[in-house]
């Protein structure tokens, strides 16, 4: 079983959660850290931003996790 793909998504997913460690753009600043509050406008940015990073992490380097 190759445990890669879903280690990469849910790291990233954790990570670029709006809000939770950055946001960007954020409510009052153009980059907010650790504000635990978010808007549309984040959402979609981070959404861009973590399908590129997930794109380039399991399409493009091939990470891989094997076990059993």
């Amino acid at each position: 079983m190759d445990w890669g793909p879903v280690a990469v998504a849910v790291v990233l997913f954790v990570a670029l959660s709006p809000g939770v460690l950055f946001q960007m753009p954020g409510n009052q600043r153009a980059v907010e850290f650790g504000s635990l509050k978010t808007n549309g406008v984040a959402i979609i940015v981070h959404a861009v931003i973590y399908f590129a990073l997930i794109t380039i992490f399991v399409v493009a380097i091939g990470v891989h996790i094997y076990t059993g």
